[in-house]
């Protein structure tokens, strides 16, 4: 362990890292006093893990300011993204608008979809030259091929890029969509409201910006729309009957919930609303800016510029005379963490065109120093020294 925490890490797209230390002390110790199954008996240890649950989804509802929705947890973003498109019905032929930076969470699913029903997938226009969407364009679209679906990931893991996500569903809605946001890099760190009713489901992943362990994420809905559930089996209530309950969550949360990942999830909440999501913010918005500034100074690295929009703190590079792969494994072995390749997003690649060797990728978090700063800084200084 004292190795790692020399590392310095900038590949918080993929996890962030560290987490607060409210997240470990407390994930230990409720795990060690009171790590037992929700819902599945009547004893005070039982009442204690079930109550953390519950007051873990009205936690989530308050931080995306929708007390009247509901949470359902999954373990995974992928499982909840799974669990919304494949619950949906689809009936004859369907037309969906993903925006040109989908994960394979996202678009690997409509690929399965697509082998089985009359499912036509359109990407929502975006000029790359301001690197914004273009309504105009898109009202056309959707007036020339109604939007069945609409699936749009609120940040891009690739290039950081943040979706005006209150503006599209506005305009799908009005042509009938079925909303879905994809909220894994966003959840936590940008300040959205879930409470309009335009947002029909927004996925979140515990263990990226909303700084809780892997194994915890969900998604967030009035359920108005209901899916079919996505798995089956025991979920402590209504056990005499053989089909799945009727109720949100009971009928979408089978089999034993990973009470570890939730008291993480729990503390990181609580953690996030006593620093404020806007200091958050505003701090990951100054290391992302630090990182720029720092990138810019080496003639070899061409960043790939989002230009003067909204953005997350990732930043996507290419290294004059390597491949990304290659530079990763430099970076590694001078102590840097980064991510190389597609980001499992070959789609927002093959848009900003740096398909198919992908990039690397740096990301920052409200968590890095001045001393991994000055470990990137040392790693760059030798990559141009020996290019």
């Amino acid at each position: 362990m004292s190795d790692l925490k020399k590392i310095a890490y900038f590949d918080n797209a993929a996890t962030t890292y560290p987490k607060p230390e409210s997240v470990y002390d407390f994930t230990d110790r409720f795990y060690r006093e009171c790590g037992v199954n929700v819902g599945r008996g009547q004893h005070k240890l039982a009442s204690k893990a079930s109550a953390l649950v519950q007051e873990t989804r009205e936690l989530i509802l308050e931080l995306f300011h929708c007390p009247a929705k509901k949470v359902v947890f999954t373990h995974t973003a992928t499982e909840a993204i799974n669990f919304v498109l494949r619950g949906l019905p689809v009936n004859n032929k369907y037309t969906v608008y993903i925006s040109p930076f989908e994960h394979n969470a996202v678009t690997r699913v409509l690929y399965h979809l697509q082998s089985m029903y009359d499912i036509q997938v359109e990407t929502l226009c975006f000029d790359k030259a301001t690197m914004t969407y273009n309504f105009p364009r898109i009202r056309n679209q959707f007036a020339e091929k109604k939007p069945n679906w609409m699936v749009v990931s609120h940040a891009s893991n690739v290039c950081g890029v943040v979706s005006p996500i209150k503006e599209l569903c506005h305009l799908s809605k009005e042509f009938g969509a079925i909303n879905l946001i994809d909220m894994c890099q966003t959840a936590g760190l940008v300040d959205a409201d879930l409470s309009v009713e335009d947002i029909d489901f927004a996925v979140f992943a515990g263990h990226k910006t909303l700084y809780s362990p892997l194994g915890i994420a969900g998604v967030v809905s009035s359920f108005a729309i209901k899916p079919q559930p996505l798995l089956f089996g025991g979920t402590g209530v209504d056990s005499a009957n053989q089909a799945l309950p009727e109720s949100v969550p009971e009928r979408y949360e089978v089999a034993s919930p990973d009470i570890a990942a939730i008291a993480g999830l729990n503390a990181s909440l609580k953690w996030i609303k006593k620093t404020g999501i806007q200091n958050i913010y505003e701090k990951e918005q100054e290391n992302f800016k630090r990182l720029v500034e720092l990138l810019s100074r080496y003639k070899n690295i061409k960043i790939i510029d989002t230009i003067d929009v909204e953005s997350i703190g990732v930043v996507s590079c290419l290294f004059e005379g390597y491949s990304s792969d290659s530079i990763g494994q430099i970076l590694s072995e001078q102590n840097v963490a980064v991510r190389t390749g597609l980001h499992c997003a070959p789609t927002a690649h093959k848009f900003i065109g740096t398909f198919p060797a992908g990039t690397v990728r740096f990301s920052v978090s409200y968590f890095n120093s001045d001393e991994d700063f000055d470990v990137l800084e040392a790693a760059l200084d030798y990559i141009e020294l020996n290019s």
